[in-house]
């Protein structure tokens, strides 16, 4: 009984960081259990401090509650802050100036870059397909879809380093540029940004058109 508890408690916290905001008729229906079971996993929840929620009037019926993840719920998904220390970067800038942190990320763009490469290969859907396996693995939550008119939506619901790239935006100018290269194509616009915008999720808009070779 506790693991199946476990389990929805995950699944909770999954669909929170995925949807940003959801009520509870709607983790009801995502989660085939009644509102009254989510309820109960909802005040745990709550109790742990790893979500909150506001209220939310509508135009007809009764105001109901939005629930989303606390700054601790977000941070119950991977941070890699093990490998790209904030405080570690703040020093490398104030030692030798911001070029050296750019630099500094330029390096890791390179490093990533090769270490990528190999596997991304075939058609532009394929490289996709690929590139959101490879983010997948290092803890960005990917899903991408392909439009009807032959572009595609490729959305990270979680950043690893969302910290370090608030502080330091090269971070999202390297990630994008990285993208372009592996997707043979400079038609990849960033539509939305956790660390630059404060968004929920970051999107990129793909483009089939125009790739380079």
């Amino acid at each position: 009984m506790r693991d199946q508890s476990m389990s929805t408690r995950s699944v909770v916290l999954t669909l929170l960081k995925r949807k940003h905001e959801m009520t509870t008729a709607e983790l009801s229906e995502m989660l085939k259990i009644t509102e009254m079971a989510v309820r109960r996993h909802l005040r745990g929840l709550e109790d742990e401090q790893l979500i909150t929620s506001r209220l939310v009037r509508q135009t007809m019926g009764r105001p109901v509650h939005k629930y989303y993840l606390t700054e601790k719920g977000n941070e119950n998904f991977p941070r890699n802050y093990s490998q790209l220390s904030l405080g570690f970067l703040d020093d490398l800038r104030d030692l030798y100036g911001a070029n050296a942190v750019n630099q500094l990320f330029e390096k890791r763009h390179n490093r990533l870059h090769e270490s990528y490469e190999p596997s991304v290969t075939g058609t532009l859907k394929e490289r996709i397909r690929a590139l959101a396996d490879i983010q997948n693995e290092q803890g960005y939550m990917v899903q991408w879809t392909e439009n009807e008119d032959g572009s595609y939506e490729f959305i990270e619901y979680n950043c690893p380093i969302a910290h370090v790239a608030k502080a330091y935006p090269i971070a999202c100018t390297c990630e994008k540029k990285l993208f372009k290269e592996l997707l043979y194509t400079e038609n990849v616009e960033r539509t939305a940004c956790m660390a630059e915008n404060g968004d929920a999720h970051c999107v990129y808009k793909i483009n089939k058109q125009s790739t380079l070779k």
